[in-house]
Order: structure tokens, then sequence, then C-alpha cells
């Protein structure tokens, strides 16, 4: 079997939704005393929540030491952050803070987690379980072992984007070293049945990896109860900074062992090498704490929200799909499908409304989404689709103006669309045999 690769050069994206685009919204602003734009996109990433800037502040100034220079009180003070913030996310997920390794964010984290444990454990076997609606952190890792040898069981969500832990039980062979599957799915919500994927992981003595990026601070996470082995977060999906994150590897029953990915200096206990980001960690570690004290009261209030969202809009627009789980799914993700109106055209004509038409990084594809494609959501419906995501900063005053300027958008863009107006007459759009065909 062919080695795989330590490392790989940087790929810049080349999305739109990664760059600034310029909006004239004086007019708008002026009919309103809501300030515009409008976010409702934290499942892309989170405002550091200013608490999180207050904690992160001395380590940009006074406290610039590297966390490992261990001959003077700069290193030393800046060490002393790194390991309260290790203490702080351990509590948020339930483990021991030596078993949190820091990384760049949750891309990195999968990879390490991934990679990892297949390298470090290819004499056990060579057979990797993931999903067809995971996150391109994921994905692409998978596709990468699969370049190089290895085989990978891509399990089909259902309708409303679970897995189930009979379709995990099935795929498992005597050489099946890692199963990899998400908490909540980052486009639609939907929450995975954990902890009976992890019971048959340990049945099966089968390492257990999950991303919990989305999840984290949205939902109770703890890793005994789930039975997880490797846990990937991110910082700024929780209200702390950018280009910090943390995977959770266990100690002990069972103990993992990771290859390293990144050579030079062994930090973070051998398993991840480089200079410590000192004030994204204190940083990320403020924002666990501040999650951990405020999750049951941020989820209680994003529900409201999301509820109000999502019946004021469906109960004023015809032909508008739910995707995801309507229960098991987080308090704050609703994705809609708005049938006759293609997705980028809405997002273009509510210029206002800071939405999104997939993940981040990956909806400026002309493909539709891979997430509502294993749900056999028709192209159509997917192309139509709008993720809306509320945080701890949305207010009911912009619940209301959304579904107000979606509603208008949506009439506007039918109003256009033929297929719109036939459809309203009792034709069946699939049935037409059009000229040519």
């Amino acid at each position: 079997m062919e080695e795989l690769p330590i490392a790989e050069e940087p790929q810049e994206c080349d999305c739109d939704s990664c760059g600034p685009r310029p909006v004239d919204r004086s007019d708008d602003q002026a009919k309103t005393s809501l300030k515009l734009p409008i976010y409702m996109d934290y499942n892309a990433t989170t405002p550091v929540d200013p608490r999180v800037l207050e904690a992160m502040m001395p380590y940009l100034t006074d406290i610039f030491g590297n966390a490992a220079s261990r001959s003077h009180s700069f290193g030393w003070a800046a060490e002393a952050g790194v390991e309260a913030a290790r203490k702080q996310i351990a509590d948020l997920i339930g483990t021991e803070p030596k078993a949190i390794i820091f990384t760049s964010g949750a891309t990195e984290s999968d990879n390490l987690a991934i990679k990892g444990v297949v390298e470090m454990y290819k004499d056990k076997g060579n057979h990797v379980i993931t999903s067809l609606a995971e996150h391109k952190a994921v994905i692409d890792p998978c596709k990468r072992l699969e370049a190089h040898g290895y085989e990978v069981t891509w399990l089909k969500s259902d309708e409303y984007g679970r897995v189930s832990a009979e379709q995990v039980a099935d795929a498992i062979t005597d050489k099946t070293v890692l199963i990899s599957i998400m908490v909540a799915n980052n486009e639609i919500g939907t929450v995975n049945p954990m902890a009976e994927i992890g019971k048959v992981a340990k049945e099966h003595e089968v390492f257990f990896h999950s991303d919990a990026t989305q999840a984290i601070g949205k939902i109770p996470i703890d890793v005994e109860a789930m039975g997880v082995d490797l846990l990937s977060l991110s910082g700024h999906k929780m209200y702390g900074p950018k280009g910090v994150g943390a995977l959770y590897v266990r100690r002990r029953g069972p103990r993992v062992r990771l290859t390293c990915q990144m050579d030079g200096g062994g930090h973070e206990r051998g398993m991840r090498s480089g200079t410590l980001n000192v004030p994204g960690i204190v940083g990320m570690g403020a924002a666990a704490e501040i999650a951990a004290k405020e999750l049951t009261s941020d989820a209680e209030r994003l529900v409201k929200l999301r509820t109000r969202l999502e019946e004021g809009i469906m109960s004023r627009l015809p032909q508008v799909t739910l995707n995801g789980h309507p229960t098991e799914r987080l308090p704050n993700t609703v994705n809609l499908s708005f049938a006759y109106v293609e997705g980028e055209a809405l997002m273009m004509k509510v210029k206002n409304v800071a939405v999104s038409s997939g993940s981040a990084c990956t909806s400026a594809s002309l493909e539709p989404s891979h997430v509502l494609r294993s749900m056999d959501v028709p192209d159509d419906l997917a192309h139509s689709s709008i993720r809306f995501s509320l945080g701890r900063f949305t207010t009911k005053e912009e619940v209301d103006y959304v579904i107000e300027h979606m509603v208008e958008a949506v009439n506007d863009l039918r109003r256009l669309s033929p297929l719109y107006e036939m459809a309203m007459e009792g034709v069946d759009i699939r049935e037409v045999k059009w000229k040519g065909k």
C-alpha cells in the first residue's frame, strides 16, 4: 500500500463568498431602523463575542510570549493561558484537558484525525466508513485515502440527512479502522444519532471520529456519552476567533495514537508541531466557557426565532420545502427550498440579508449541494435552497425583516417564471414533453 503524503501545498479558495463584496444599501437603510445588512449566516462563521475579545487582548500586547519558551516568565505566562483554555474546552465536551490538541481549525483537526489514525493503524486494516453528507473537510481527506489505496465506504443519508447506527454496523468489516460521522450537518442542521453509532463502534473495536464543528456551542456535547474517540472543533463557529481549532484525542478506554501530519518541534505531545496561536487559543477557551454557561438559554431563544422565521415564510409562500429533520436538528438552522426560484438569484434579490446557498467555500459551485443530493432532493429544488442560520446576536426584528423581504423577493421572481405559472395552473412540469427533447 502506498504511503500517505505528510503534507500538501495549501490551495487558495476562489469562491465569491470568501471575499467582501461592496453593497450599496443607502436607500434600504433609510427605510428601516435596523442596521443593514442583516447577518443570517452564523453557520459559516460567527462574530467574535466582545467578552472573548476582552480575554484575548492581553495576549496580543503584554503577554506575547511563546508558550514553548520554558526559560522565562513571558513563556510561562503564555503557557498558562494555553493550559487554562485547554481546560475550558475540555469542560465543554466532558473530558480531561490533556486530551485536547490545538490546531489551526477544524479542517486541520479532521485531517489529523483521519490520516493520523489510518497511518498509525495501517497494519490493522485499510477501511474507513464515512457519509456522503459530511463536510468537505472530511470528504476530501477520505478521497485522498482512496487515491492511495485505502477503501472507503460512503454511507447514504436518509431523507432527513441522518445516518443510522444500523448502516454503520452493516458497513464494518474486519479491516475497518475508523468511522467518521459528523455530529450535526452544516447545511441542514440535522443531528446524527451519535450515542448509537458510538455504541456500534465500541462493540466492533473501531475508532470513532466526529466533526463537531457546527454542533459545538449549540447543543450539548459529551464525548463519553457519545462514545467518540476523536472530535474536531473550531473556534470561529462559537464566537471565538478564526484560525484556531482543537482535536479531542481519547487517552484511555481505548487510547488513540496518531501519526503526526506536521513535523518540526514535537509540540502538542508530538501530535501537532508548530508554534501555538496563544491569543486565538485563549479566545477559543473563553468562547467555550461562555458557551458552557449560556448554551441552554441560547438554544431556547434560537428555537423560538427559528420557528418564527420558518413559519413566517412557509405560511405566506406555497411550494416551500424544509430540508433536514423537523426536530432532530440544530436550534439555529433552517434550510428551505423555494420551488421555481434559483437560489443564487434569490440571494442577489435580498442583497441586505446575508444567507447561504450551501456551505462557505463550496457555494460558488454550479453543482447542487452534495448534502441535498445525498438526501435525494431533486436538482431543481436543491438549486433553489437557501440556508438561514441564526445566532447569539440575531433579534426578532431582524427575523421579521427577513421574512418580509424573502416573501417579497420570492413572489417577484416567481412572477417572472413561466414554469411557476404553469404549475399554479395544475400542469405537472415533469410530464411536459418539451419541443426538441
